[in-house]
């Protein structure tokens, strides 16, 4: 089977997968239990372990020897060479809070990187999804960055990390870049983030602390669209930085946040 061949294989899977799961999500219980993990604004719910059982219960009843990372705990070694990166619920806070946004993140990677990848948020009726050299779509339909856009005319969306001391220093950062951008969005879900980048809602993305299961179907969406997509000052993509946007604007952003 041919790498594209593959790709559409797992793609067909993923989508399958994640509108079960959305289904699951979207019958909100009233009451949702909670774990702190590394500090009282990092948490799960007992939702986003239920989605994350499905989920793997399902990839294992198609490819039992596929290998699976879910930022919930589960971590299965690939015999297939195919490992699925998974996040059950990305924007826990806006699922706890009943907002919209969350979604549900499902990337399949081979020895050369991501080579499908899936976003799924029910509340805005939206399913992105790419295939490696393949394109990007929204909900069927073929989706292009903005390019070229200037900083001062930038809508630019970002987040803030679970820690003080950095929430700080990034809310220092953001009072000066403000009045030189059009506007900034914090939408709180980061795989929506890169999306709609991707589908030129916003026109860039930047956050800091963030993993794999946050970045990896995202982040193929957004370079399939058109987008570049580093880490600080050029470098990978991953939890030091990600920056995302059309080629002409990443380089500026590169500049003001390197």
């Amino acid at each position: 089977m041919t790498s594209p061949e593959l790709a559409q294989e797992l793609l067909a899977i993923a989508r399958s997968i994640a509108q079960k799961a959305g289904e699951m999500l979207t019958d909100r219980p009233e009451n949702l239990t909670i774990n702190q993990k590394s500090s009282a604004r990092d948490f799960a719910t007992h939702m986003d372990h239920a989605s994350e059982a499905l989920i793997v219960r399902e990839i294992l009843a198609a490819r039992p020897d596929d290998g699976i990372v879910g930022e919930e705990d589960t971590q299965r070694e690939s015999k297939s060479g195919i490992t699925w990166v998974i996040d059950p619920i990305d924007g826990t806070v806006n699922y706890f809070y009943d907002l919209s946004g969350w979604n549900i993140s499902i990337a399949a990677k081979d020895d050369q990187g991501v080579l499908m990848g899936l976003v799924y948020a029910p509340t805005v009726n939206s399913l992105w999804h790419a295939t490696r050299g393949g394109g990007a779509f929204k909900n069927g339909r073929p989706i292009r960055v903005n390019d070229p856009i200037e900083l001062g005319s930038a809508l630019i969306a970002t987040g803030f990390s679970y820690n003080t001391e950095r929430r700080k220093e990034q809310a220092i950062f953001i009072a000066d870049l403000i009045p030189r951008v059009r506007d900034i969005r914090r939408l709180g879900a980061a795989a929506v983030d890169l999306c709609n980048v991707a589908s030129g809602s916003v026109d860039a993305y930047f956050e800091r602390d963030l993993k794999e299961w946050d970045l990896a179907a995202g982040v193929l969406i957004c370079r399939e669209a058109g987008a570049v997509v580093t880490g600080r000052n050029g470098g990978i993509e991953g939890e030091e930085m990600v920056i995302a946007a059309g080629p002409a604007l990443h380089a500026q952003l590169v500049s003001e946040i390197g």
